[in-house]
């Protein structure tokens, strides 16, 4: 099998360039949420997705397909947000519990996201603009199936749901 090419100057230089911004990007957030709400981007994260569901539940392997987390991960994860009051796990019908935002996860979410969106607001938007923003928008869109495409030819079926 031949050796893929080294990608060329410019290319390294543009990839480089993204890994810095979103390893400081992540970190920037990440440590903003933790410092001022006492919430890591983990909570953050299934936070979000909790409040945004038509009832406020989804079940774990939903959660685990919105975030791209492993089963044990998100198990664990979801533990430690059950003891701190963030969520529930709610007995249902089916063989496993829904998570539940519990109002303590509401009234966190509600106190950082605004704060949240005024931070990628200044870091991000106002940064690149309108067009840049929509560019950026449409490669990471791009990106994203070709990830999604490569993931269904090359990882064997029992595992590509893992992400």
């Amino acid at each position: 099998m031949a050796k893929e090419p080294w990608l060329g100057d410019d290319e390294q230089k543009a990839w480089r360039s993204y890994l810095l911004m979103w390893k400081l990007l992540e970190t920037h957030v990440a440590r903003h949420l933790q410092r001022e709400y006492g919430l890591s981007a983990s909570d953050f994260e299934i936070l979000v997705n909790l409040s945004e569901a038509p009832t406020g539940r989804m079940r774990a392997f939903e959660l685990g397909e919105a975030t791209q987390w492993e089963k044990s991960r998100m198990s664990h994860h979801l533990t430690r947000m059950e003891k701190r009051g963030l969520i529930a796990k709610v007995a249902c019908d089916a063989r496993y519990p829904e998570i539940a935002i519990t109002e303590q996860g509401l009234e966190a979410i509600r106190a950082c996201a605004p704060a949240h969106a005024a931070l990628i607001r200044e870091l991000v938007v106002d940064t690149l603009g309108t067009d840049r923003l929509v560019s950026l928008g449409d490669a990471g869109a791009e990106v994203a199936t070709a990830i999604e495409k490569h993931r269904q030819t090359t990882c064997p079926p029992e595992v590509r749901g893992e992400y």
